[in-house]
């Protein structure tokens, strides 16, 4: 019997879960994460490293009646993994730029969008609806994307995440060291490694800064979601409220089966 660990630490087995159950599938660029959704709550998210077909066809055996599944891939998706979901689930989606959305996407080449993006303002207006909403995706690359009260994604910023500033600093240069993330809260660096740390780190927190502000000048009443594998790092650090949601693209992915279901 496959036991699946939810996201608050409990262990649940297959007969414990509800019917009627999503399957989503959201591979990311460092990570893959799968979670199962019943009537629009999260029940069970898992991390993976990679996911095989036996995954799905155990998934499935375990789960008759989780009958829909719908995936967000930023590469490219195995064809026997896509053969699999469609054989085993009688929806499936594979979230593209031609996928009918719950909300009015504006972007102009909705070709080169980012999925992990379109996801994450959708699940953020499915949250927060007819609110302005800035969404901070702190993740391999950093992201802010915004979505109106009128539920219309009008486009956003694509700036380097953290781990990929750090690594650029040591690549491109002769003899600037790795830095990895740390805590410091020093105005200024010390050694080479602490002025790194600073520019870095202090340098991520003062954009985000500035960008909220600047959408704030712009968009009142304006609530702010940061989700992502670094969302955590901006705890304590930014000047301006916000939320953290880090299943945000999931929910996003979720809301987005079910609006094809219904259309």
């Amino acid at each position: 019997m496959v036991h699946l660990p939810i996201r608050y630490g409990h262990w649940i087995s297959a007969n414990e879960l509800l019917t009627e159950m999503n399957l989503v599938i959201d591979i990311g660029n460092t990570r893959t994460k799968i979670s199962l959704f019943n009537r629009g709550e999260m029940a069970i998210t898992v991390p993976l490293d990679v996911l095989r077909t036996e995954d799905i066809n155990r998934l499935k055996n375990e789960h008759p009646s989780l009958n829909k599944a719908i995936i967000s891939a930023v590469r490219d998706v195995p064809q026997d993994l896509k053969t699999a979901l469609q054989q085993n689930f009688e929806t499936f989606i594979e979230l593209d730029a031609n996928t009918p959305l719950p909300i009015e996407n504006c972007y102009q080449t909705k070709e080169t969008l980012g999925k992990d993006r379109i996801a994450a303002v959708v699940g953020a207006f499915k949250a927060y609806p007819n609110s302005n909403i800035l969404v901070i995706d702190a993740g391999t690359a950093i992201t802010y994307d915004f979505i109106n009260d009128k539920g219309q994604y009008l486009g956003g910023n694509i700036s380097p995440g953290l781990e990929m500033r750090f690594k650029a600093l040591h690549q491109f240069t002769g003899k600037l060291p790795l830095v990895r993330q740390s805590d410091f809260t020093n105005l200024f660096g010390r050694t080479t490694e602490e002025a790194i740390r600073a520019g870095v780190q202090h340098g991520i927190v003062h954009e985000a800064d500035r960008v909220i502000d600047s959408f704030k000048e712009f968009y009142k009443n304006l609530n702010v979601i940061i989700t992502g594998g670094d969302a955590n790092f901006f705890d304590l650090k930014l000047k301006n409220s916000f939320f953290v949601h880090f299943n945000l693209t999931a929910l996003g992915l979720n809301h987005i089966l079910e609006y094809n279901g219904e259309i």
